[in-house]
């Protein structure tokens, strides 16, 4: 449930309208494009607590709007806004630090991400934690796949996911793996 002073704010990309929603202490949640949001753009304060926005959310905004652009350009975001994930458990912090630390055009494995963060048979609690990141794109979880090269679930669907990994494919390094033999499966 969102505090009183969040807002939530349209960014139209080429791939539709997304919506930040932002509390207090910054970006909260960042939601993908759907029917609902792609109407908010002649009212962008439609949509949460009706509040008037501080300079603070406005500079959170540009940021993000900036950062998701880069992602979806398939470039690193130079700067992230201030992340409000206070709500997280520690786990999932733990989890969402090693997903912002995989470089855009590579993947890993939730067993990968697991033992990353000294959690070697978490790999099912590595996958909770990317369904509940609030922040995707931002906390890159599309770049985690299962193993023996199937791409997983993602929140917003397999469409999003191959989208995501594909905006990312001309940042491949020589040392990047490879995505492109995925099965959507």
């Amino acid at each position: 449930m969102l505090e009183a002073v969040a807002v939530a704010l349209p960014i139209k990309t080429m791939y539709g309208v997304f919506r930040a929603i932002y509390s207090a202490r910054g970006l909260r949640k960042l939601e993908f494009p759907s029917p609902r949001t792609n109407s908010l753009l002649n009212h962008p304060c439609s949509l949460g607590t009706r509040i008037a926005i501080r300079g603070q959310a406005i500079k959170w905004h540009r940021m993000t709007t900036r950062a998701l652009l880069d992602a979806l350009a398939g470039r690193s975001p130079r700067r992230l806004p201030p992340l409000d994930i206070a709500a997280a458990t520690h786990f999932q912090k733990m989890v969402w630090a090693a997903l912002r630390a995989i470089p855009p055009g590579c993947t890993r494995t939730y067993g990968e991400i697991a033992r990353a963060i000294g959690k070697p048979g978490a790999a099912r609690a590595v996958g909770a934690a990317c369904k509940a990141n609030p922040i995707p794109v931002l906390i890159p979880c599309h770049r985690v796949v299962a193993s023996r090269g199937k791409l997983g679930g993602f929140t917003a669907g397999l469409f999003w996911k191959k989208i995501l990994l594909a905006c990312e494919q001309p940042q491949r390094s020589k040392t990047a793996r490879n995505t492109s033999h995925l099965s959507p499966d």
